[in-house]
């Protein structure tokens, strides 16, 4: 029951991030459109920082995710230290923490930066772009993210469950 249980979970997930690929796939033309138009109406040095600012968004968000995600795997696997853990394993986990906290901070610091430069960059199509283009900018910047977040989220699903049904199937005979 439970590996059925499980497999029923992981098609659920499978089913997910099939539609989430589909939305990720849909925003993407929407954000070529939105870079042809922008190149059309700014000029090349204001095409070239609206073009990084894109290309960085997704760059940050990800390191930002990816560091979370380390971290909280490390943080679960020191909570689960108990008198039988050796002192190097102890040692090893509390190194990886204090070094993916730090990451996590730089990457904190690089979020806070990319946020600037979006303000600057939504400043520069605000001479250019209707107020619908501006929001529709807007609206494109916030679900390339909240996909991002989204995708990240699953694949994490995904993979616990995968390790849970694999190591279920291990232990029956």
């Amino acid at each position: 029951e439970l590996i059925s249980s499980l497999r029923s979970k992981l098609q659920t997930l499978w089913e997910e991030r099939e539609l989430v690929l589909s939305e990720a796939r849909e925003c993407a033309e929407r954000g070529e459109e939105l870079e042809a138009m922008v190149q059309d109406v700014c000029k090349p040095n204001e095409f070239e920082r609206y073009m990084m600012f894109i290309g960085d968004l997704e760059k940050v968000v990800s390191l930002l995710l990816c560091l979370s995600s380390r971290l909280a795997r490390v943080q679960n696997a020191m909570r689960r230290i108990d008198g039988n853990t050796d002192a190097e394993e102890k040692q090893s986990l509390n190194e990886r923490h204090e070094l993916l906290s730090r990451q996590r901070e730089d990457a904190k610091d690089l979020k806070e930066n990319l946020d600037r430069r979006e303000r600057v960059v939504s400043g520069i199509l605000a001479k250019y772009l209707t107020d619908q283009q501006l929001q529709d900018y807007r609206r494109f910047v916030q679900v390339k993210t909240s996909l991002l977040i989204e995708q990240k989220d699953l694949e994490e699903q995904i993979k616990f469950f995968e390790e849970q049904l694999e190591n279920l199937e291990k232990s029956i005979p």
